[in-house]
């Protein structure tokens, strides 16, 4: 969980290329009401929210100090899709990753299509279930700054075994697997170009039944407990209060419409 960002840039830079096929580019969540959740994120982070692409119905980008962040729009009503945030994975063809996603045994349940200018999309599911998200790159290059408070930190599989869902990201995206060096712990980190860029946690059966397997995305914040706080305080709830983990100190919330994400208090 060291280094999620990839080929994308620091809290200095401005974006200048596209990010290298996999790598963890964009985040993007899909409610009911994001008038409601835009003022929550707002608070809770600091963002502000200007129009996106408008293909699956009105959708914004977050911003923070005028650099994007991650995307919120409204849930289709024709759509089967989870209130969840959801990671997308840069591709160079996202009808060819589409097609690799279909014979590794995933499934694609919206596109490939075109957003706009901004790019072209897809989301699937991977055998087990688990959504992501495909992106193609044009105008719109993904999340333009990591490394700070309110951006996307790490992004985390939890699965009920790792071996074959591995398989299958390593297959599609290009990633280096590397096990966990510790007996019996089942995680996978996904490399590219040696660099961590995500993880996979086999849970067995200690993986709740009403969510079965599922991305996680964890945000930065300066401080896990303070945010919490403010959570609670604009209507979200704690799954598993603030912890101490290796990677720092770690609080898995909800917002009030139920999406589950972490957030992260690096150097802990």
């Amino acid at each position: 969980m060291t280094d999620a960002r990839g080929s994308q840039d620091g809290p200095g830079d401005e974006p200048n290329a596209r990010n290298t096929p996999g790598t963890p580019c964009w985040v993007s969540l899909m409610v009911h009401g994001p008038a409601a959740t835009h003022g929550f994120y707002g608070a809770l982070f600091g963002w502000e929210f200007r129009p996106g692409p408008q293909q699956l119905g009105p959708y914004a980008r977050a911003l923070l100090d005028g650099r994007e962040v991650a995307g919120i729009g409204r849930l289709p009503p024709d759509r089967q899709l989870p209130i969840a945030w959801t990671p997308y994975f840069a591709s160079d063809d996202v009808n060819r990753t589409a097609e690799t996603v279909r014979l590794c045994g995933g499934t694609l349940g919206v596109g490939p299509l075109d957003a706009g200018e901004a790019g072209r999309m897809a989301i699937g599911s991977d055998p087990s279930g688990a959504v992501f998200g495909i992106w193609q790159a044009a105008a719109h290059l993904g999340t333009a700054v990591t490394g700070v408070p309110g951006t996307p930190a790490w992004n985390e599989l939890t699965t009920f075994e790792t071996a074959g869902v591995a398989k299958f990201y390593e297959t599609v995206f290009g990633f280096e697997l590397e096990p966990a060096a510790a007996a019996g712990a089942d995680y996978v980190t996904l490399r590219l170009d040696s660099r961590p860029v995500a993880g996979i946690r086999g849970v067995g059966n200690a993986l709740p039944r009403d969510r079965g397997p599922h991305w996680t995305t964890y945000f930065e914040v300066a401080d896990a407990v303070a945010a919490v706080e403010r959570l609670v305080g604009l209507g979200g709830h704690v799954v598993e209060p603030a912890r101490d983990t290796p990677h720092g100190r770690v609080a898995t919330v909800a917002d009030p419409e139920g999406a589950r994400f972490a957030l992260l208090e690096a150097g802990r």
